[in-house]
C-alpha cells in the first residue's frame, strides 16, 4: 500500500511542478543561456538517497509549527500533505528527491534543445541549393495553403476519395443545358408618304400558297405600310451540349416561333397565322398554346485543339454581320474550321462548308405522272482571316469570304396552259420557301395564251423566283480598344457584293424595284458599320453598353431571307441607322432599347421607324 501511494504521488509531484513552471517564469524568467537549477526549483533542504531520515514524533494539530514556505508549488503540495497527515516526513523526502532528479531532466533537456536550435541559426547552408527560412510571411502561408488545398481537392477527385456512395451516372457531369428567355415590346410606326397602292407585293405570302392569278380581281398578298402596330414578343430557347467520348460533343436546342422562319424565334403573344384569304389557323390566339421548334442539332467533332468538323444543324460558322445573316440564322451541313497561332498575337483561322439550302420534293410534281426534274439548292462557302492582337490595347480581327449560293435563282418554266390554280409548272420548285423583302423577282411561269384563258386574259396563275443569281463576295472586320477597360471600343464593318448581279439582264424580266418611269433600279452592294462603346459581355448588376450603326444594303446584294429580321422590318433593298443601348440588371438578366430608322433604296417610298423595348434572361 505504501508503495502504489508513493508511486501516486510522486506522479501528482511531476504533473504539480509542471504546472508551476508558468508561475516561475512570471517571477524570474530564466534565459536559455542560465536555465534554473535544481536547488532554485526545490528550496527545502534535501537528504541524499540512503539516508534515514530522523525519526520524529507526530505533533498535534494545534502544536505543529508553520509550515516553511517556498515558491516552488510541488514543495508546497508536499509540505501541506505531510501537515495534514497524508505523507509522513519520509515519504515526502523521498517524493522530493524524484522530483529533484526528474526536474533536473527536463532541464538538461531543454538546454540541449536551446543548444541545437541556436547552433542551426548560426550555421551556414550546407549547400548552394539548400535555403533556410526563419520567417514565412503571411501572404506566403495563405498561398502555399491554396496550392496544398488545390492539389488535395486534384488528388480527392482523381482517386475519388470524395465520391458518394450513390454515385451519379458519369454522363450527368458531362451535360451542360443553357437557355435564353426574352419579352419584348416592339412599336412599329410608318412615316406619311409611303405607297399603298400595290406596290408592294408580299412574294412570301404568294409563293407559300396559291399561284396568285395576274388577271384576277383580287389585289396580290401586299405588306403593311401604312398602319403603325404595336405588339408584345416571347422567345425561349432551351438546349444543351453533352461532352461524347474521343473529343466528340453532341448539341441539341429547341425553340418558340411565330413561324418556322429561320431567322427569327419570336412568338407574337394573342397572335394567329393566318391564310392570304384570311381565315385563322391553329398557331396562337386566344391563350392558345405555342409551338415549339427544332432549332439546333449537331455533332462536333475536335481531334485537335485547334480543328472542329461539325454536322447537322448549328450556329452560323463565318465572321459576318447581319447585313448578310440574320443572329438567329442556323446552318445546315458540314463545316471545318481551323485556326492555328503562326506568331506571338497572329491567328490565322479558315472555314469551309457545304450547306443544302432546298431539297426537291421526292414526288415532285405530285399530281403529275411524269416528273419534274431536280432543283436543289446550295451554299458552299470559304472564309479566311487572322485574328491579330496588335498590342496590349489594339486588337484587328479580319476576314474575307466567298459564298457561292447555287440553284437559287428562279427558271422559267416549259410553255404550258394551266387548267387550273392547282396545275404546276416544272420550275414552280425553284421558286424560295422562305423570304422577307427587297429581292427582285421575276415569273416562273411561261404561259401559252389561247382560247382557254382567252388568249392570256384570264387564268394567268403565276408563282415568283429570284430574279437574279447569288456569288457574294465579302469583306468583314473588328477593330477592338481596350484602353480604357473594362470599357471596350469596337468598330465592326462589312462591304458585300454580289458579283452574279446583271443589271440590264433583269431590265426585261423583273417585276418589282423600278424606278421613275419604270426602269430597273435595284443594286448589287451591301455596307454595314457599328461602333459600341461598353462592357462586351455582361457579367455583373450595372454593367453596360451602347452602340450606333449605319447600313446600305442593295436590292440584291444578298439573298433577303436570311438577313437581319428586324432592320426596316427585315430584307434588303433598305438603308438607314440603329440606335441601341442596354444595361444588366444581374449576372443573368438585362434590360435593352433598340431604335431603327429605315428607308427603301429603289422604287417606291417605304420607309419605317421601329422601337423594341428587351427584358432578357439566360444561363
Amino acid at each position: 500500500m505504501k508503495n502504489n501511494s508513493r508511486f501516486f504521488l510522486h506522479r501528482l509531484t511531476l504533473l504539480a511542478g509542471l504546472a508551476s513552471w508558468p508561475l516561475l517564469a512570471q517571477d524570474a524568467t530564466p534565459t536559455p543561456d542560465s536555465p534554473p537549477s535544481i536547488d532554485e526549483l526545490l528550496p527545502l533542504p534535501v537528504e541524499e538517497p540512503g539516508e534515514q531520515p530522523a525519526a520524529q514524533a507526530p505533533l498535534a494539530p494545534a502544536a505543529q509549527p508553520r509550515v516553511q514556505l517556498s515558491e516552488s508549488f510541488a514543495i508546497n503540495l508536499v509540505n501541506r500533505l505531510v501537515e495534514r497527515g497524508v505523507l509522513t516526513q519520509a515519504d515526502a523526502q523521498d517524493m522530493i528527491n524524484l522530483a529533484k532528479a526528474d526536474a533536473a531532466a527536463a532541464a538538461q533537456e531543454r538546454e540541449a534543445l536551446f543548444t541545437a536550435a541556436q547552433t542551426a541559426a548560426e550555421a551556414p547552408p550546407a549547400s548552394d541549393d539548400e535555403v533556410r527560412v526563419t520567417y514565412i510571411p503571411e501572404v506566403v502561408k495563405d498561398e502555399m495553403r491554396s496550392q496544398i488545398k488545390t492539389e488535395l481537392l486534384r488528388e480527392a477527385e482523381t482517386k475519388k476519395w470524395l465520391t458518394p456512395q450513390y454515385e451519379l451516372p458519369h454522363w450527368v457531369s458531362t451535360f451542360h443545358p443553357h437557355a435564353e428567355f426574352r419579352v419584348r415590346y416592339e412599336s412599329i410606326t410608318f412615316p406619311g408618304g409611303n405607297s399603298n397602292t400595290g406596290a408592294f407585293p408580299n412574294f412570301n405570302a404568294i409563293n407559300t400558297g396559291p399561284a396568285y392569278d395576274e388577271t384576277g380581281v383580287l389585289f396580290a398578298p401586299q405588306l403593311n405600310t401604312d398602319q403603325d402596330r404595336q405588339r408584345a414578343r416571347l422567345l425561349l430557347r432551351f438546349g444543351a451540349e453533352l461532352d461524347l467520348d474521343d473529343n466528340f460533343t453532341l448539341g441539341i436546342r429547341l425553340g418558340t416561333g411565330d413561324t418556322n422562319s429561320p431567322v427569327s424565334g419570336n412568338q407574337s403573344f394573342g397572335y394567329a397565322n393566318q391564310t392570304p384569304g384570311g381565315a385563322a389557323q391553329q398557331q396562337g390566339g386566344q391563350f392558345s398554346k405555342y409551338a415549339i421548334w427544332l432549332d439546333r442539332a449537331f455533332l462536333r467533332w475536335e481531334p485537335v485543339e485547334s480543328i472542329s468538323i461539325s454536322v447537322g444543324r448549328f450556329d452560323n460558322p463565318f465572321f459576318s454581320t447581319t447585313a448578310i445573316y440574320s443572329d438567329d440564322l442556323g446552318f445546315d451541313g458540314l463545316v471545318l474550321s481551323a485556326h492555328h497561332e503562326v506568331y506571338e498575337g497572329i491567328e490565322p483561322f479558315l472555314v469551309i462548308g457545304t450547306f443544302p439550302i432546298f431539297n426537291s420534293d421526292l414526288h415532285v410534281a405530285s399530281n403529275q405522272p411524269a416528273k419534274f426534274e431536280s432543283k436543289d439548292k446550295w451554299l458552299n462557302a470559304a472564309q479566311i482571316g487572322v485574328d491579330w492582337k496588335i498590342s496590349k490595347d489594339w486588337n484587328l480581327k479580319l476576314a474575307t469570304a466567298y459564298y457561292d449560293f447555287r440553284n437559287v435563282e428562279g427558271e422559267l418554266s416549259s410553255p404550258y396552259i394551266p387548267r387550273n390554280i392547282e396545275d404546276p409548272g416544272d420550275t414552280d420548285h425553284t421558286r424560295p420557301t422562305f423570304a422577307q423583302k427587297g429581292n427582285t423577282y421575276r415569273r416562273l411561269r411561261r404561259i401559252i395564251a389561247d382560247a382557254t384563258n382567252n388568249n392570256g386574259t384570264i387564268n394567268q396563275f403565276q408563282y415568283y423566283g429570284l430574279a437574279t443569281p447569288f456569288r457574294v463576295h465579302s469583306i468583314t472586320g473588328r477593330l477592338d480598344y481596350n484602353g480604357y477597360e473594362p470599357v471596350q471600343v469596337s468598330l465592326l464593318g462589312e462591304y458585300l457584293r454580289n458579283t452574279a448581279f446583271d443589271a440590264a439582264g433583269l431590265e426585261e424580266f423583273a417585276v418589282n424595284n423600278r424606278g421613275g418611269g419604270g426602269a430597273f433600279d435595284g443594286g448589287d452592294t451591301a455596307y454595314y458599320f457599328n461602333l459600341r462603346v461598353g462592357k462586351p459581355l455582361m457579367e455583373k448588376r450595372g454593367d453596360w453598353n451602347a452602340y450606333i450603326g449605319y447600313r446600305h444594303v442593295e436590292s440584291d446584294a444578298v439573298i433577303d431571307g436570311f438577313n437581319d429580321q428586324d432592320f426596316g422590318g427585315g430584307g434588303t433593298n433598305m438603308k438607314g441607322y440603329t440606335l441601341g443601348a442596354a444595361i444588366a440588371l444581374s449576372q443573368r438578366v438585362q434590360i435593352g432599347l433598340r431604335y431603327f430608322s429605315a428607308s427603301q433604296i429603289a422604287g417606291p417610298q417605304f420607309k419605317s421607324d421601329i422601337i423594341q423595348l428587351d427584358l432578357s434572361a439566360k444561363f
